[in-house]
């Protein structure tokens, strides 16, 4: 976890994995570099809210894996779910909701992001995926979820840097530059400074 910049009340806070996704935020708003994961995105979101000062809102900027083909560009998430909880198991064992997904847009024309602690590489792993959502990342629920149990309003903003199978690995380490300036520019498009 690593903190970069001062948190206004006011103004939102950047919240991403990894320092080549930040690589060309220019510092006008402050990021947190949270590491890759459920558990360190969610850890160090309640860390620093935790602190003296919280942020007015959260921007959760990051590269996705697209589960169905065609997809590219960023886009704003209209509903996070967990792809690697279950759910149902869970309710017919406790009786309980456990990890139900979490509208951002209700209403809205934007994808279906499902989060999981699993970089999907694989073919099977994305045709299964595919008919739950249109893309896949590894932090957007953790964020969400905790900006939500905070009373926070909360943004998911993801680049398409692959698709999600075979050769995923490779394509994002090739496209992940690429991606953040694109991410870069939407923070410059849509959010004060």
């Amino acid at each position: 976890m690593r903190l970069i910049g001062e948190i206004t009340p006011s103004g939102p806070l950047l919240v991403v994995a990894l320092a080549e996704e930040a690589a060309h935020l220019d510092g006008g708003l402050p990021v947190l570099l949270t590491g890759m994961g459920k558990v360190n995105a969610a850890a160090s979101v309640a860390t620093v809210l935790a602190g003296a000062v919280r942020p007015g809102s959260l921007v959760n900027l990051g590269t996705a894996g697209a589960l169905h083909s065609g997809w590219t560009g960023t886009h704003e998430v209209r509903t996070v779910l967990q792809h690697d909880l279950d759910s149902e198991l869970l309710r017919s064992l406790t009786g309980a909701e456990v990890g139900e997904p979490i509208e951002l847009l209700p209403g809205g024309d934007g994808p279906v992001l499902a989060t999981g602690d699993l970089f999907v590489s694989e073919e099977a792993a994305r045709r299964r995926l595919a008919g739950q959502a249109q893309l896949v990342d590894m932090e957007g629920y953790a964020v969400a979820s905790v900006a939500r149990r905070a009373g926070l309003p909360v943004r998911l903003i993801k680049h398409v840097s692959d698709e999600a199978g075979e050769g995923a690995a490779k394509a994002w380490r090739e496209s992940v530059d690429d991606c953040a300036r694109e991410l870069a520019r939407w923070v410059e498009e849509n959010l004060p400074a």
